[in-house]
């Protein structure tokens, strides 16, 4: 078994598109439209399955919000430099939404640089530097 991918629901498919692309550099890998059943699909990742798995986004037509629940915590992202990560987030802000919750700095009670930042909708990503 392996994971294949995540799925989140978004509010904007071109803006959530682009923050996962152009701020946190992941590559749109293939579109599906379903208008019968009125729901757009988007596939992103840093590579296709299976080499990686994907993150699945989910646009349903003519929903304008969703609440978060408390179950959602987030989505971790292995990244070369953490606080380059969160200058482009917030670089990027004004175009493609997105924000930083938690400056890079090390873990509570550890080495392991980390940062926090949410996507246009809300979603919490965390930032590991050097993770894989």
């Amino acid at each position: 078994m392996r994971l294949l991918h995540t799925m989140l629901r978004v509010t904007d498919m071109q803006r959530s598109i682009d923050f996962y692309t152009q701020t946190l550099g992941m590559k749109l890998l293939r579109t599906v439209q379903r208008p019968e059943q009125q729901y757009d699909l988007a596939y992103l990742g840093y590579e296709a399955n299976p080499a990686q798995a994907e993150l699945e986004l989910t646009y349903n037509y003519g929903v304008d919000s969703y609440e978060m629940g408390t179950a959602y915590g987030h989505i971790a992202l292995g990244v070369d430099d953490a606080h380059a990560m969160c200058d482009a987030v917030r670089a990027k802000a004004a175009q493609f939404g997105g924000a930083v919750t938690r400056e890079a700095g090390p873990v509570k009670g550890g080495h392991t640089i980390i940062a926090f930042v949410t996507d246009p909708d809300g979603y919490k990503v965390e930032l590991i530097q050097g993770g894989v």
